[in-house]
């Protein structure tokens, strides 16, 4: 599965910046003007994961294939853009297209690097592309919701629970609020309310790009971003854009070695992943062989089927069986015959729930 996250915010905060850094290429120009990015860029980027190395070597796989993780920068946002000021329209499409919102805000004063605002505010800058976001979700669903009441009021019953689930959105997009507070109160509105693609339905992790003095302990900037995050329910990352872009071309004990001197145990990517994942739910299972040891994505709650599925769809539509070990059972006993000889290679159907680390050897019939 992987997941794709748009990374968004206002003109010069460090968004192409960032992606250059978390994809290590230079596939975005970054400069020190607005709308530089024009169309999204996208880049793949290999998880990292110290357990997939750690199966490999017990397993003497020749190839580690890491779960990938999609970025996709996107143009940077003004007042306005739901009403079509600057790149807005194009913006808000490319949103769409995304599991989850990674909002890039400058906490750092430079007076060598142009505000579109002319002040640094990350919380004011948060709240710019919030209500740019809530503008465009309330005209859509004005528009919507009253057309589906007129329907359902006919006895059609996918009217009816669209009435109900986006009435729901629409009162809180009145409101103010996100439509990610929304509670759907069964799988039929959920689904619904999935397939709305609503803009304030994304997840937001909020990262706080600071100066590289700030990078482990950050500011005041960032201090006041983390509390934002909390009183939404939201998530918050602290990330030196100018740090991670350094890290670029270092060898990986280099890389270790300067982490360590700015005070950090590990990279921006790594805490964005980690809470992305958590933002989004979702685990990693191995499978490891001789020819390859390699990680997989998917969501909490997912089924032996459904793991199976993100390898091959013939594998998910086949599902006999899964053979499992846990990934601490495969380590500490050193394979999956020694696993299996102690008992802790266990039989799985096609309810089981994957849990995060299973090592997973699944039995289809197609």
């Amino acid at each position: 599965m992987g997941f794709r996250c748009g990374i968004v915010g206002l003109p010069n905060v460090g968004k192409s910046t960032l992606f250059n850094a978390l994809t290590e290429t230079q596939a975005a120009q970054a400069a020190n003007y607005p709308f530089c990015t024009i169309e999204p860029n996208v880049g793949q980027v290999g998880v990292p994961d110290e357990r997939l190395d750690k199966l490999a070597a017990i397993a003497g796989s020749a190839k580690i294939i890491p779960t990938q993780l999609g970025f996709v920068d996107i143009a940077g946002l003004v007042r306005g853009a739901s009403q079509g000021e600057g790149l807005g329209n194009q913006f808000l499409a490319n949103i769409r297209e995304v599991d989850a919102i990674i909002h890039v805000l400058r906490c750092f004063e430079d007076d060598d690097i142009q505000h579109v605002e002319n002040r640094v505010d990350p919380t004011l800058d948060a709240e710019i592309v919030e209500t740019e976001l809530l503008l465009a979700d309330l005209e859509s669903l004005e528009k919507r919701v009253p057309a589906a009441q007129k329907r359902a009021t006919g006895g059609d019953k996918e009217a009816r629970i669209t009435a109900s689930v986006l009435g729901q959105a629409l009162e809180l997009l009145r409101d103010g609020k996100p439509a990610r507070l929304t509670k759907p109160k069964d799988i039929e509105e959920a689904r619904v309310f999935k397939q709305a693609q609503l803009l304030t339905a994304k997840p937001v992790l909020y990262v706080c790009n600071v100066e590289e003095d700030a990078a482990a302990q950050g500011n005041a900037f960032s201090a006041r971003v983390f509390e934002q995050a909390k009183a939404e329910g939201a998530s918050a990352v602290i990330v030196s854009a100018a740090i991670e872009a350094e890290l670029i071309g270092m060898e990986p004990e280099d890389r270790m070695v300067f982490l360590e001197e700015m005070g950090l145990s590990e990279n921006g990517l790594s805490r964005i992943i980690r809470s992305g994942y958590d933002l989004l739910h979702l685990i990693t299972f191995f499978t490891v062989g001789p020819k390859e040891a390699r990680a997989w994505t998917v969501h909490t709650g997912a089924t032996g089927p459904e793991a199976a599925g993100e390898i091959h769809s013939d594998m998910e539509r086949g599902f006999i069986r899964a053979e499992t070990i846990a990934y601490d059972d495969f380590v500490t006993l050193g394979g999956e015959t020694a696993a299996k000889d102690a008992g802790k290679l266990r039989q799985e159907g096609k309810d089981y729930e994957v849990k995060d680390g299973d090592v997973l050897h699944f039995k289809f019939n197609v």
